[in-house]
Formats: structure tokens, C-alpha cells, sequence
């Protein structure tokens, strides 16, 4: 069976930093889901994900983006797509996650495939709260998590 993770990354101390988090806390709220998919806040771990992600067949990403887009602008990345976007990354957790996929293909545990789901920040600033125009990129974001969990064939059941 296949071992796939969907990892909510960022700083919820930082508003809009803590949307993969946030998503994060909106999926396993929403929905359950079978053994072999992990839903997990990274959090600002980088390097440290490393333990949580080998072995995995597929990897979700779900982060603030700074795509150059209008605040709220909602990205999808996949596979090849995935390293020219970190390319350009200044941020920490960006790094890590950076570092940690180059350290699975230096393992030759590279993952199969890799999406990733962010929205443009339009508020980087302390404070717990998304701001109101990142708030509603949570839950469409959940819904294309889901999507494309379920194109891998995975049955995610909503909570009742």
C-alpha cells in the first residue's frame, strides 16, 4: 500500500505564514482517512521532516506561496513544476523542505509524486489569525487536497 503524506507547513505565530496549517487542521477536522495517509502540521520543522516524509510514495504540500500573484491567489504545483518553484525560496521552512527532498533523492528515496497547494499571503505580521482575504483559500484548498487524493484513489470520508 502505498505511504502518502499531506503536510501542512508554516508559522501560525505569523498570520498568513500558517496557512498550510491551517489547512492542515481543516482536513483532519473535515474528513478521515485511511492508515497509509498521513496528515501532518510541519510546522517550521525543515531538516526535520525528513523522518516524517522517507518512504512516502506521494507527498501534498500545502504552504503560503509567494508567487508574485493578487494576495489570496490560490497555486497548484506538480512534480518537475515543484523544483523550479524552490528554487527561488528565501523563507525557512521553504528551505528545509528544499533540503529534504534533495536529501530523499541522495537516499535514492526520491517521492513519486509531489503536489503542492499554496495561496499568495496578504498578511505577514504577528498574529494568529489568516487574514480575511486568505480565510476562504482554507477550505478550497481542503476540497483540492481531497480532489486529488481521491484521483490516487484514496476514499476520504467526511466526519459525520
Amino acid at each position: 500500500m502505498e505511504k502518502i503524506i499531506v503536510l501542512g507547513v508554516g508559522n501560525i505565530l505569523m498570520q498568513d505564514e500558517g496557512f498550510g496549517v491551517r489547512v492542515v487542521e481543516e482536513l483532519t477536522r473535515r474528513y478521515r482517512f485511511p492508515d497509509n495517509v498521513q496528515v501532518l502540521d510541519g510546522g517550521t520543522l525543515g531538516m526535520e521532516l525528513l523522518r516524517f516524509i522517507t518512504g512516502a510514495d506521494r507527498l501534498v504540500i500545502i504552504d503560503a506561496v509567494n508567487g508574485g500573484g493578487e494576495p489570496g491567489e490560490l497555486y497548484r504545483f506538480a512534480n518537475e513544476d515543484v523544483k523550479a518553484y524552490f528554487k527561488n525560496k528565501v523563507s525557512l521552512h521553504e528551505l528545509g523542505i528544499q533540503d529534504v527532498l534533495a536529501a530523499l533523492e541522495l537516499l535514492e528515496q526520491p517521492v513519486q509524486d509531489i503536489v503542492i497547494f499554496g495561496i499568495q499571503p496578504a498578511v505577514i505580521d504577528v498574529g494568529l489569525e489568516l487574514s480575511e482575504t486568505v480565510q476562504p483559500g482554507v477550505a478550497v484548498t481542503a476540497v483540492r487536497v481531497v480532489d486529488i487524493l481521491r484521483s490516487w484513489s484514496i476514499n476520504c470520508l467526511p466526519h459525520t
